[in-house]
């Protein structure tokens, strides 16, 4: 069976998020942790940074509002993951999800379609967060970008010594952010190995 390029990336970060959580508890899928909380707690923290209030100026900080969305994505496919163990399933039913998009009026109320549909069903809703991904022109790549860098930094980090503070998180003169999204515009997304070979270059310029 043929998958297709979006499929492989969402396997791709399905295996992450599962090693990823395993970090945390190796027995993770039988905590009963509330993955859909952090998801509308997160949907609250992003409408602070695109800015909600009539009563003072307020710029939307995107960078931030992508990274929140980013953050909501981890928890999201932590709910997929819990319901099933089939990653390839769960990929094809995401990858049609995403190509189903529900949008509302503007970026505030999609975004809160969001959070109510989640403490409602207390899942994950692909449809209305891709909703949220079009108006605010974030597109698919991106996101993957962006969700497997900051989960193999988070890889990095443990590895080197984050847990017991022996870590360093600025390297010549860089905090470990920038060389990661120095690190990323190199490589090719839509390559097999790219988390693999995103750790690598992390390695490289990590002083010894």
């Amino acid at each position: 069976m043929t998958h297709t390029t979006q499929q492989k990336q969402l396997v791709t970060m399905l295996e992450l998020q599962n090693a990823m959580n395993k970090k945390v508890h190796e027995d993770w899928l039988n905590q009963g942790f509330e993955w859909y909380r952090a998801i509308w707690i997160e949907c609250g923290e992003m409408l602070d940074h695109y800015g909600w209030k009539w009563w003072k100026h307020q710029s939307p900080d995107m960078e931030q509002v992508k990274l929140e969305l980013v953050d909501i994505f981890h928890f999201g496919l932590s709910c997929r993951l819990s319901d099933s163990d089939d990653l390839n399933k769960i990929a094809e039913t995401l990858e049609y999800e995403f190509s189903d998009r529900r949008t509302n009026d503007d970026f505030r109320t999609t975004l809160e379609d969001l959070a109510l549909n989640t403490l409602q069903t207390k899942s994950f809703n692909a449809q209305i967060f891709a909703g949220c991904m079009q108006q605010i022109d974030m597109s698919f790549d991106e996101l993957f970008t962006s969700y497997v860098g900051k989960n193999v930094l988070n890889f990095f980090r443990q590895d080197h010594g984050y847990k017991d503070g022996t870590y360093h998180k600025v390297w010549h003169g860089k905090e470990d952010n920038e060389h990661l999204v120095e690190v990323v515009a190199t490589l090719d997304p839509k390559a097999e190995d790219f988390a693999d070979k995103v750790y690598q270059e992390l390695s490289k310029r990590y002083p010894s």
